[in-house]
């Protein structure tokens, strides 16, 4: 009987890891996905001339997961009170 419970906290274990593992990994590819936007750079800052966003710029943005850039959205959202500013007001 000992066997099949040392199997299964090993078992458990093994899943643990890989879970960490996996967190791990899409927490390190947030930031090199981010980084591939640069080349839409020339279309959102202000002052550009043109706004239609090229072919690299859409296939980069396509490439970002989803809870990547919206966590980093949150997060620069935040950053104002954070630092006892007044919050960003993005009104139209």
């Amino acid at each position: 009987m000992a066997a099949p419970k040392f199997l299964q906290a090993a078992l458990l274990l093994l899943i643990i890891a890989v879970a960490v593992q996996t967190q791990e990994a899409q927490s390190q590819t947030c930031p090199s996905q981010l980084n591939s936007l640069n080349v839409c750079a020339p279309f959102v800052v202000p002052g550009a001339t043109n706004t239609n966003p090229n072919a690299e710029c859409c296939s980069a943005l396509q490439s970002v997961e989803h809870d990547c850039l919206c966590n980093t959205l949150r997060i620069a959202a935040r950053l104002p009170s954070q630092c006892n500013l007044a919050p960003v007001n993005c009104g139209n």
